[in-house]
Order: C-alpha cells, then sequence, then structure tokens
C-alpha cells in the first residue's frame, strides 16, 4: 500500500472519531416564554347595597297629620281636616274655658282669615275662632265667645292658615252655663257638631 493511501485513511479514521465524540447539537428551544406563575391580585368588588325601594308616587293626598287626642273630636267640611277639644271646663270667673286643636290632614291650606269667626263681628274676628259656640240643647240656649268692651272676642287672635300637617292650638271662654248642665254641644265653624261634651270642674 503506498504511503498516500495510508495518510488517506488515517484522516477517515480520524475524523470518523472525532464526529462520534462531538455532542449531539441541543433542540432547537421556542422564544415562546411560559407565563410565570404569579399571585392573581383580583380585584374584590363589594356588590353595592339593593337601593330602598322607591316612593310611591304620590296620589295628591298629603299623609294624615295625627291629630292630639282629646274629650271630643269632630271631622272638617274638607277630608283630612280635623278639630279635638282638649278641655273644656268651668272657671273660677264664671265662664267656660275651652282648649283645642285644629289639625290640616288634607292636602291643601285651610283655615285663616274669617274662617272661624263670627259672622256678627267679622272684621274685628279676623284671624280668630269668635264664631265657636257652645249649646245647651236641652235647655234650649246657646252661649257664644266672651268679648270684651271693644267687641274683640276673648280668644284666640292671630289665626293663619293651615298648611297641609300643620296643627294650631286656639283657646276661648265662655259664660258658665247652669251648675246643673253636665254636659254640652261644641260648634266650630266648618266642623261637625261635637255632641254631649262633658263640662269639667
Amino acid at each position: 500500500m503506498s504511503k498516500s493511501i495510508a495518510s488517506a485513511l488515517l484522516i477517515a479514521v480520524a475524523l470518523l472519531a472525532c464526529s462520534k465524540n462531538e455532542p449531539e447539537p441541543a433542540p432547537a428551544t421556542s422564544t415562546y416564554a411560559a407565563p410565570t406563575a404569579t399571585t392573581a391580585t383580583t380585584a374584590t368588588t363589594a356588590t353595592p347595597p339593593a337601593p330602598p325601594p322607591a316612593a310611591a308616587p304620590a296620589t295628591g293626598t298629603a299623609p294624615a297629620a295625627a291629630a292630639p287626642a282629646g274629650i271630643a273630636s269632630a271631622d272638617g267640611e274638607t277630608s283630612g281636616v280635623k278639630v279635638v277639644v282638649q278641655e273644656l271646663k268651668r272657671t273660677s270667673g264664671g265662664t267656660v274655658s275651652m282648649k283645642f286643636t285644629i289639625t290640616n290632614g288634607s292636602d291643601k291650606e285651610v283655615g285663616g282669615g274669617y274662617s272661624y269667626g263670627d259672622k256678627d263681628h267679622e272684621i274685628i274676628d279676623h284671624g280668630s275662632v269668635g264664631g265657636v259656640q257652645l249649646v245647651d240643647e236641652a235647655g234650649k240656649k246657646k252661649y257664644f265667645v266672651v268679648r270684651d268692651t271693644a267687641g274683640k272676642c276673648v280668644c284666640s287672635q292671630g289665626v293663619h292658615s293651615l298648611k297641609p300637617g300643620d296643627t294650631v292650638n286656639v283657646w276661648a271662654r265662655f259664660p258658665a252655663p247652669p251648675d246643673n248642665v253636665p254636659k254640652i254641644t261644641i260648634i266650630v265653624p266648618h266642623f261637625q257638631p261635637m255632641d254631649d261634651v262633658p263640662l269639667s270642674k
């Protein structure tokens, strides 16, 4: 064998040995980076409380105002308006003292002006309760509000009109009926009569 052939064989063997010892190339890796596990901080949104139920639409009538309790009461000509008598008693001066309230439970303004005045004293009774009367049914006699020398009633003055929901406290004095009259009827203008109201001492 010639030297050139031998040299070629040696080079081939050497190359073959080198190729076996070379590490296999690493497989190609994707450049996509998998998402790392992170602690999700999901914002917790509190569920807002349910809104309160919507108010019922107005039906044209104001909420009824609560009238104070008393010894007698009557409804007015206007629905929802009420008069309540708290006190009706004899006094040492030979008169009867009456304390009462007028409550407007309607949806409109009522009273004021000459509403509760005496027709015979219209000008001077403006804004007063001078038209209230006591009636002794058995004795067939009316008792009008006491008046001073100027003709003004001895009663509440400056009574204004009442807005829906308003209550006014008023009073009046009358000549006292005989002692043998234990009960009496009360008439307030624009209200139903209140019968058999006891007279206290």
